[in-house]
């Protein structure tokens, strides 16, 4: 049996936000969680989902807000999970709380455009 190819999600923190983030030539999708959030567990296998399926389209990163405050109290995180869509450097869309699969993939729909 054939070994499924490992996360395309990666880690990011307020050292390289700017870079892998800000920077990134496509569209990148935020999961900003914590270790002893039970939502943020939640909502990782669909964030895991999106990576590999929008793969081609986005870019899926996650922010540990625990270790990375600088970067949390740039963009306002008050309640975690909170998933938010950067383009061209920009926030596109947030959503805050806990989403099935359908639902985050509903969301980028609406907010990526073709």
């Amino acid at each position: 049996m054939q070994q499924s190819s490992p996360s395309q999600v990666f880690a990011t923190d307020d050292r390289t936000f700017d870079e892998k983030v800000l920077k990134s030539a496509k569209p990148v999708l935020v999961d900003f969680w914590a270790e002893w959030c039970a939502p943020c567990k939640a909502v990782s296998p669909a964030v895991e989902a999106v990576a590999a399926g929008y793969g081609e389209r986005l870019d899926v990163a996650t922010l540990d807000v625990d270790a990375n405050p600088a970067t949390l109290a740039a963009y306002g995180i008050r309640g975690i999970p909170t998933l938010m869509l950067f383009k061209d450097g920009e926030v596109r869309a947030t959503h805050v709380g806990s989403l099935a699969t359908s639902q985050l993939e509903a969301f980028l729909e609406t907010h990526l455009g073709h």
